[in-house]
């Protein structure tokens, strides 16, 4: 029969540099400012860790970076009409592949990054 008892130690995390500077972003205070006019976006984002700043117009491909520091060339579509959803593709190199999406949902807005089948949520309310 399995037992439990016994005495344990953690195993180093097993995931990349990419996923913990998530982790990390995540567990920091993120501000988050929005400006919107039709289908254009200005989205600045500063936590402890860093400050970054996005301009993009929905079904025009822009480039950014990775939370990693990666260059990517990015495509954001709404996905319905609360919801955007953006594909990132990596300029150079391999990796994950990765996305990010925002939702305004119950008056918050929720941010998921994803990075093959891991994903990070942040959930925000308005100031």
């Amino acid at each position: 029969e399995p037992t439990i008892c016994n005495t344990w130690r953690k195993l180093p995390l097993r995931v990349n540099a990419m996923l913990r500077k998530v982790a990390v972003a995540a567990a920091s205070k993120p501000h988050v400012e929005i400006r919107q006019d039709g289908d254009q976006f200005y989205i600045k984002t500063s936590t402890t860790v860093r400050t970054t700043e996005i301009n993009f117009k929905i079904g025009e491909s822009f480039e950014e970076e990775t939370v990693d520091g990666r260059k990517c060339r990015s495509l954001a579509t709404w996905e319905n009409e609360n919801k955007i959803y953006c594909k990132q593709t990596l300029i150079e190199g391999n990796g994950p592949k990765t996305y990010w999406t925002r939702e305004l949902a119950n008056d918050e807005l929720i941010l998921t990054f994803g990075a093959d089948d891991v994903v990070c949520t942040r959930i925000y309310i308005r100031e």
